[in-house]
């Protein structure tokens, strides 16, 4: 099964070198134990463009949604269980001192 993570945050690439080092041992470990199949650091809300084209409303806006925190980047994993997940992204959160929400990959 495949969950993704994301990384909550308020300021864009606010990470320190100690909080990227411990991202980075964190990833390697994933990728050891064969749960990594995707991570990657996202820019900012504000670089953001909105695009709602729902029924023909081809709306087209720059920045995001709107909001204190936003998703500053994501894991993409696998794990055998829901339980399996949630542990990682525990050890996620602990790695980038950050809060996660973990979600399906559907």
């Amino acid at each position: 099964m495949r969950f993704m993570v994301f990384v909550i945050d308020t300021n864009s690439n606010s990470g320190s070198n100690a909080e990227l080092r411990s991202i980075d041992q964190f990833d390697a470990e994933l990728e050891g134990k064969g749960s990594l199949v995707m991570a990657a650091g996202i820019a900012g809300s504000s670089t953001g463009t909105l695009i709602d084209n729902r029924e023909g409303r081809n709306e087209v806006h720059d920045g995001s949604l709107n909001g204190e925190e936003f998703y500053s980047g994501f894991w993409i994993i696998e794990a055998s269980t829901e339980s399996l997940a949630k542990q990682i992204a525990s050890d996620a959160s602990k790695a980038c001192n950050r809060k996660v929400e973990l979600r399906p990959f559907l």
